[in-house]
């Protein structure tokens, strides 16, 4: 990588990081879905804390999901979050907002992994058709020649992924409750 490509790169993190995009846990924003796998109207909500120890970094991220969409596909069409710590972190969580929303869930499978392959990397880069997959993400591709960094990038990405199973996208609809049949007592009160 050229010494003008890490700049790029550094000056994308360092924007993100700036003005991050999706911050704030407004849940007017969320409307029509409620908290942890409760659903309304076809939509699911979930909610994930991560907390990198080895550095203090922290993210609550909120994700919102459309089961009822065109197509039938799951679609994620709301990420918001907070938190604190490094540039790395916050600028990688805002990254990741972009990436996401608006996009069915099986793509946003693929995209987490294959930022997760790009932080394997060891800073060599992926293919051209995965990094134009990720966009402004791989501004990333030099953090991964430093393992401590790599849980500050990954931090929103684990966010994302409990956020998603708590939910309960995926999960099976609960059982319709049936009538309770009236009791021999209740039914000879009844005649």
């Amino acid at each position: 990588m050229t010494n003008s490509m890490e700049q790029l790169y550094q000056q994308v993190i360092l924007d993100h990081a700036r003005d991050p995009h999706g911050r704030g846990l407004d849940d007017a924003a969320l409307d029509g879905a409620t908290l942890d796998g409760a659903t309304i109207a076809g939509r699911l909500r979930g909610e994930s804390h991560q907390v990198n120890p080895t550095c203090g970094d922290e993210v609550t991220l909120r994700v919102d999901i459309d089961t009822s969409a065109e197509g039938g596909a799951p679609v994620l069409r709301a990420v918001h979050w907070d938190g604190q710590g490094c540039s790395i972190s916050q600028a990688s969580v805002s990254v990741l907002t972009d990436l996401v929303t608006g996009v069915e869930l099986t793509e946003v499978d693929e995209i987490a992994e294959t930022f997760r392959l790009l932080m394997h990397s060891r800073g060599a880069g992926l293919d051209p058709e995965q990094e134009d997959a990720l966009g402004d993400a791989t501004a990333f591709t030099g953090v991964a020649k430093y393992p401590a960094r790599i849980k500050c990038a990954l931090l929103g990405w684990a966010a994302l992924h409990d956020a998603v199973i708590r939910s309960g996208v995926g999960q099976p609809a609960p059982a319709p409750v049936p009538d309770p049949a009236p009791s021999p007592q209740s039914a000879k009160e009844l005649t």
